[in-house]
Parts: structure tokens; sequence; C-alpha cells
């Protein structure tokens, strides 16, 4: 190899062997058969999160055929939010699961929307997707003249305690953004805000998922014991750890 190539290589291996996650050397995770962007500024896009997309299309369709419609989803009629939406794969793959579904994203970092606007334009969904800054569901506060209801409010919430910080790997906890990473001391404290703004703002049977914490169900389950919830339900990852939760709006 040239002196070229062999000193980009082995600075390339010093930065991984510092704990630089592989995908800042390489800028980009593969998600749902997507090819990302990612940087510093976005959570790295994870497989398991692969399973909030999983549980969403299904329980859309279930709704779909419990109202005797056909539950092969165009997303014809439904409004979508993805709330925290980091590098915007989750709200990038719901638009390319649902060509006809209208899509917002948000997220409380400039930075983030700024590289999920650019892997939405990359990938050829910029116009379906509309990206908005804001802390959880701050943006669509009902006004006099305007109301905007969901079909779908879907989320990979920060869910890491604070008080774990050294307990995580150093890609993780020296070089993900700790806005994406950490919900507060305990972790689960972000669920607190984000269900009940949820349940204001999903039409009648719409549908919120989320995803969970390695051990934060316990914490979030009793968010959903109130007449506002039906039809609870909770999906393992492959590790048969509770990755998913599920409710719809009654």
């Amino acid at each position: 190899m040239d002196p070229q190539t062999i000193e980009s290589y082995f600075s390339l291996l010093l930065r991984r062997a510092a704990g630089e996650p592989t995908q800042h050397l390489t800028g980009k995770q593969e998600f749902w058969g997507l090819e990302f962007e990612v940087t510093p500024d976005v959570l790295i896009p994870r497989p398991e999160t692969e399973h909030l997309i999983e549980v969403a299309l299904d329980r859309l369709a279930v709704r779909e055929l419990r109202s005797a419609r056909d539950p092969k989803l165009t997303g014809d009629g439904l409004t979508i939010v993805d709330i925290g939406t980091g590098s915007g794969c989750i709200a990038i793959a719901l638009a390319k699961e649902l060509p006809a579904a209208k899509i917002y994203a948000t997220d409380i970092s400039p930075a983030a929307l700024k590289i999920a606007q650019r892997n939405a334009t990359r990938l050829g969904f910029s116009n379906r997707i509309t990206f908005l800054e804001s802390n959880l569901l701050v943006a669509f506060a009902p006004s006099p003249n305007q109301s905007l209801a969901f079909d779908l409010i879907i989320s990979n919430p920060p869910y890491i305690g604070r008080k774990e910080s050294t307990t995580l790997p150093i890609e993780v906890r020296d070089h993900e953004p700790a806005h994406a990473l950490y919900g507060g001391e305990e972790g689960y404290e972000l669920y607190g805000l984000l269900v009940p703004e949820a349940a204001r703002h999903l039409k009648p049977t719409g549908l919120l998922v989320l995803e969970l914490g390695h051990d934060s169900l316990s914490a979030v389950r009793p968010l959903f014991e109130s007449p506002e919830w039906t039809s609870l339900l909770v999906t393992n990852d492959l590790a048969a750890i509770p990755r998913v939760l599920s409710a719809e709006r009654t």
C-alpha cells in the first residue's frame, strides 16, 4: 500500500483502539435495510430498535383488521410522529413501509435534525417527512385554530440512568450524545412526561409504541394503568429482554 493509505489505516486503528465507535470512523450504519449517516451528534441506530418498527406495523395492521379494512398498509390516512428522531432512522423506515402516511419527526437537538434531514434527502424521503425542533410533543400543543392528532406516536427515548454512566462502554459513554442517552438520574423519568403528552395527542384507537431500557419496564408499565389506555403489549427482543411497550388510546 502507498504511504498515505498506510497512514490513514493506522490513524483509524488508533482511534478505534481509543474507543471511538466504528460507525463514527465509517460515518454510516445500516438500519431496516437502509444506510444512514451517523456522527457524534446522533445516537447510533441499534438492531433492537427495529423491533419498534415491527411492532408498530403489526399493531396498525391489526387495527385495520378489527375495523374490517384491508390490513395491507399503505399508510393512507395515517398521521405519525417519531419523537427524538436522532438520525431519522425510525421515521425514514416508516416512510419506506407506509408510502402514503404523513410523518413528522422531532428532536430537541438542531444538530441531530440536520443529520436526519440529510439522511431523508439522500434516501429519497425528504418530501415525506416534516422535521421539527421540539421537546417531546411541545411543537404540537393545541392552539385555538389548529389541533393535530396522531394515529401513531413512536419513540426510542433516552432511557439510561445517569447513575449508570460509569458502567457504560467507552464507545457509548464518551462518544454518543448525552441528551440521547440519559433519561434522568434513574433513566425512566422521560417516560413520565411522554406518556401523558401522548395521551393528549393521539386519536381514539391511536397507538403509542415505545422502546424500553433493559430494566425500565417495572417503572413504565404503571404509567398505563389509567382509563386512557388499553391493549397494553410488551414485546421481547431476541435476547428475551422486554424491549417494546405498545398501547392503544381508548
